[in-house]
């Protein structure tokens, strides 16, 4: 869970421009911190998982590293949650949540659809967030009213899509076994609804949300690092997230997005008969 933080005074336009370019240099560090590690010979990771396989390996711990020591430098008083170091209070009223690698799974696969997650928030949730793949040079940035794709000198607006129909819309997740049989149950109700259902891009789904690519990205059992900073990204282009039942989901748990908030209320009418 993102730490309770304190009240903060409504943030300047020079507040703004300042947290931005943090949140950058944060996924520059990470991102020069991973790439030498991707796709080397020899890889290894560890498991943190008793049951199961939650890998993590050196460059998740090297990319959270090097943004913490940003952080260190540029925003010493600001609060910290993330994957692998956990959290670090603050004063300021916000805090920088961060996942060093989101798909570290497809990391250790070698494909290129993991990414580096970087949010601020507030007390009430998501303030900008920024999804970054090193291995491709794209960057999504949302938030202050305003969402981006880059890569390179490229560099565009982007907006999610009009969808209004489940018939006609595309829905990503991260894995086939979505969650508890109950919630898998939901999700497969859902699935049958819609026009082309595909899995494995990790937070690559929700940058493709983001951009008007795909429709709706539904996955259960995330925690706040996950799904921060694709928050902050979707909803400045216009789309939407929720929990299962509607409500904010900033914290983790199960998560909806929706490419706008038509198609939203038709799929939070399958997934909420959830138990």
């Amino acid at each position: 869970m993102i730490p309770p933080t304190p009240m903060r005074p409504a943030l300047t336009a020079q507040d703004q421009h300042d947290l931005v370019a943090t949140a950058e240099a944060m996924a520059d560090a990470a991102g020069a911190a991973i790439l030498p590690h991707f796709r080397r010979p020899g890889l290894t990771a560890d498991n943190k998982s008793a049951d199961g396989f939650d890998p993590v390996t050196v460059a998740d711990r090297a990319s959270e590293q090097a943004m913490r020591a940003v952080l260190d430098r540029q925003r010493p008083h600001d609060a910290i949650l993330g994957e692998e170091y956990g959290a670090r209070g603050g004063s300021s009223g916000l805090t920088w949540v961060i996942d060093p690698i989101d798909g570290t799974r497809s990391f250790l696969a070698g494909t290129p659809v993991w990414g580096v997650l970087v949010a601020v928030c507030g007390p009430d949730g998501p303030l900008f967030g920024l999804i970054d793949q090193p291995f491709t040079g794209e960057r999504w940035t949302g938030g202050f009213g305003q969402a981006t794709w880059r890569r390179g000198e490229a560099q565009r607006p982007i907006a999610t899509r009009k969808t209004a129909a489940l018939p006609d819309a595309i829905l990503f997740s991260t894995f086939p076994e979505v969650g508890t049989p109950e919630e898998a149950a939901a999700f497969c109700a859902l699935s049958s609804q819609c026009r082309l259902t595909r899995y494995g891009l990790d937070c690559y789904a929700y940058a493709l949300l983001a951009m008007g690519q795909i429709d709706l990205v539904v996955e259960a059992g995330l925690q706040a690092y996950d799904v921060a900073a694709p928050i902050a990204l979707i909803e400045a282009a216009g789309g939407v997230v929720t929990d299962w039942t509607g409500g904010p989901v900033h914290g983790g748990g199960r998560v909806l997005a929706a490419a706008n908030p038509v198609l939203h209320a038709a799929a939070l009418a399958v997934l909420s008969t959830a138990p």
